[in-house]
């Protein structure tokens, strides 16, 4: 019996792994990489029937887990892709590679980050947002002058003055 599984797993691999290299439609090819991954799920449940261990059963549920989690990701991309160049062909979509860049490039690039860096006041197009509470240079921060009282004492001696703190 665990020859038979053997073989069946290892003939869905080979189809898979045929189909995968064969075809430029990204749904064929997904579909041929989850057939590879179910051949090799299977022979991991042979081999663990034959040695009466579950690891082999851990395994596949571990590859179902990230099939599952690929299948979602997979489809979501090639739908966003499809949308944006209307075909599923790999072909139509080398046009979404990066050009490698020369070396005097990536140095004009770098040497653009980094002056970039520098003038932190400069966002381009990007709205400043507000920042969150008050600005302690603005708003003063009331500070107490006199120790903490206990409950029951009088108030009368507590102090508070507006006075902006200084950085240390």
């Amino acid at each position: 019996m665990t020859n038979v599984l053997l073989f069946v797993g290892a003939a869905l691999f080979g189809l898979g792994m045929l189909g995968f290299l064969t075809r430029r439609n990204l749904i064929l090819m997904f579909l041929s990489l989850e057939m590879m991954l179910a051949g090799v799920s299977l022979n991991f449940i042979a081999f663990g029937n034959q040695y009466g261990d579950l690891g082999g059963q851990t395994f596949v549920l571990l590859i179902l887990t990230v099939a599952a989690c690929e299948a979602a990701l997979a489809l979501s991309l090639i739908v966003a892709l499809y949308r944006s160049r209307k075909s599923l062909d790999i072909n139509v979509w080398q046009s979404l590679r990066e050009t490698p860049l020369s070396d005097q490039e990536r140095d004009e690039q770098h040497a653009a980050a980094l002056d970039e860096a520098n003038h932190s006041s400069t966002y381009g197009d990007l709205p400043k947002l507000t920042p969150a509470g008050r600005d302690p240079l603005q708003f003063p921060v009331e500070r107490e002058t006199s120790p903490r009282q206990l409950v029951g004492q009088d108030s009368a001696s507590h102090s508070v003055s507006r006075e902006p703190i200084e950085p240390a």
